[in-house]
């Protein structure tokens, strides 16, 4: 279905030189599976959703969706395809409902829908529907609220950068499941979650990690967490300890 033939990133850094972010890359994400990307901070995951949804303009290499290649397709032509991407950091819109936004991903949605999805993300659909998306809301919110907008466009492709982020364990082991069940049930669609969650990563139907800017492994669950154990354990401690990297 999703086909990345030799693709390759470079960008911009700070000292005005490119800087290659992705290389060679060369991944087939098949229909009615679950994927995990995975693998150290700065090391290209986020990037290569961006470059999928089209957020990034890959230097190098072809996009097959369904057997179109999409490399000059922007990112509303490529939602329009059935790709769908919920960011890491979503951004907010002031002057625009919680209704409206899940209305962009399906128009005709009753109420019953509405409140139907703000529920699998943990929201009480009273609070929320006539809400803003502006300042009000905190991150963790905002995020719930796009994965909700995710899950509701019923898209070929859902990209899920990091769910986890901001939002409480509880959440995040409810959100799991939902997508679990909706992906691993359609077999036209495919779910792709950039993700260090080491509850997340057991789920998923393959594991691929990324370093450096390439393909390090791939493969089933069993057969890659003892290539990551010691990673994902490391990356814990350093959110206990507060410091984070900077991911591409």
């Amino acid at each position: 279905m999703l086909r990345l033939e030799n693709v390759s990133l470079a960008m911009n850094h700070e000292s005005g030189e490119n800087k290659d972010i992705l290389n060679n890359i060369n991944i087939k994400f098949e229909p009615g599976k679950l994927y995990a990307v995975t693998g150290p901070n700065g090391g290209g995951k986020s990037s290569i959703a961006k470059v999928i949804m089209g957020i990034y303009k890959h230097t190098k290499g072809n996009i097959y969706f369904n057997d179109e290649e999409i490399s000059q397709l922007n990112v509303t032509e490529r939602a329009q395809r059935g790709i769908a991407y919920a960011f890491q950091q979503p951004p907010r819109f002031k002057g625009l409902r919680i209704t409206d936004i899940l209305k962009t991903a399906q128009p005709n949605m009753d109420s019953i829908g509405l409140r139907r999805h703000l529920r699998d993300v943990g929201l009480c659909p009273e609070d929320y529907l006539d809400r803003d998306m502006g300042p009000g809301l905190s991150g963790g919110e905002i995020k719930r609220i796009e994965i909700a907008q995710v899950l509701a466009r019923e898209a070929k492709i859902s990209i899920f950068d990091e769910p986890e982020a901001g939002v409480d364990l509880w959440t995040i082991q409810r959100l799991m499941g939902i997508i679990v069940n909706k992906y691993k049930q359609n077999q036209d669609s495919t779910a792709i979650i950039i993700t260090h969650n080491e509850r997340a990563l057991p789920l998923c139907d393959e594991i691929i990690v990324i370093e450096d800017g390439a393909v390090k492994a791939s493969g089933t669950p069993t057969e890659i967490w003892p290539l990551i154990k010691e990673e994902i354990e490391c990356k814990k401690r350093l959110e206990c300890r507060g410091e984070f990297g900077y991911e591409f």
